[in-house]
């Protein structure tokens, strides 16, 4: 009976039996899919029957949870009639645009199963390859980046995404930061490191190297962008960078009092010119220019320095009024 099991060809294998030979122990995996929102219309009718397919054939149960991000288009109609659909879909309506981790942040927190992966809703990233995802989170890993093998952005966008990585690694010290991507994977348990997080201001990579250093990379496909167009210009990429820099990281402080120490050093100097000038010669520096442009510079320094301190006071500010990261109106699902 063994040996005819065994000789047994896919075409006798019915349904959840066939998919559990194509996938090995995939199939016992639950997983949860967080997909933040914002004008995607146009892409949200090809991603979802497509993604909704291929869990089915991965996985043994799963849930698709959609955060929409303040839309102004038909997103959130487009969520309705595919909740109305399909099984297993719950879906969140912020009150506003709060930006797209803070939407994964919603959804992540919301999601039931232990396994929880995050990818746009754009369709760049290919649905097929989730299943390399899942494979690659062994046992001894906690969090796995799918890295595009080749990002396909328009130019600029491909050089905000290097600046943003950069940011992270420089900053953040975190070594990856070249690697890491939007297409992830990790286990729930790591919540409970920001679980009581509530800043504006957050980056979800950051938060998860908070509760882990077991993290690994696959290499995957990366589609073009034929549907709507990038939400991200380069002022919201910027402006995620800063939030990282300034959110998680106390280097801009270093920074200003580095060049505190330098041009207290250069301040020294120009004080011995002068005075040894007075000595030996027995007159004073002449010129205005040289004065003028001498205070200009510390001028500039010292504003700039007072500008960081600003943006630090400000966010501790904010964060005292207990500004919310996000705030539901409505919601699809339990």
């Amino acid at each position: 009976m063994i040996i005819l099991c065994r000789k047994q060809s896919l075409a006798h294998l019915s349904g959840r039996d066939n998919r559990r030979h194509l996938f090995g122990d995939l199939m016992s995996k639950n997983l949860s899919v967080v997909i933040p929102v914002y004008n995607s219309q146009d892409s949200l009718p090809v991603l979802l029957p497509l993604l909704h397919k291929e869990l089915t054939s991965i996985t043994e149960a799963f849930e698709i949870i959609l955060v929409n991000d303040g839309s102004h288009d038909q997103s959130w109609q487009e969520i309705e009639k595919f909740c109305q659909e399909y099984k297993g879909i719950r879906a969140f309506d912020l009150v506003r645009n709060f930006g797209q981790h803070n939407a994964l942040l919603c959804g992540i927190r919301a999601a039931k199963y232990d396994i929880i992966l995050t990818m746009d809703d754009d369709v760049q990233h290919p649905v097929n390859e989730i299943s390399s995802l899942l494979k690659e989170l062994t046992p001894g890993l906690d969090l796995v980046y799918g890295t595009p093998k080749t990002e396909k952005h328009k130019g600029w966008r491909n050089l905000s995404s290097k600046l943003t990585k950069w940011a992270l690694k420089v900053s953040l010290h975190i070594p990856y930061a070249e690697r890491v991507s939007a297409f992830r994977i990790f286990r729930s348990s790591l919540r409970d490191s920001f679980k009581d997080y509530s800043n504006p201001y957050l980056s979800i990579d950051v938060l998860l190297s908070w509760g882990t250093t077991r993290i690994g990379f696959v290499e995957v496909e990366h589609n073009e962008r034929k549907l709507g167009k990038s939400q991200y210009d380069f002022r919201k990429l910027l402006r995620h960078a800063s939030n990282m820099i300034l959110g998680f990281s106390v280097l801009p402080l270093r920074i200003a009092s580095l060049l505190g120490l330098m041009f207290t050093l250069i301040g020294f100097l120009i004080l011995m010119y002068v005075l040894i000038r007075y000595f030996i010669h027995g007159g004073a520096v002449p010129g205005f220019s040289f004065l003028a442009s001498t205070i200009s510079i510390f001028s500039g320094i010292i504003l700039f320095v007072l500008g960081i301190m600003g943006e630090y006071l400000a966010r501790i500010y904010i964060n005292m009024m207990s500004k919310p990261t996000y705030s539901i109106y409505r919601q699809i699902g339990g």
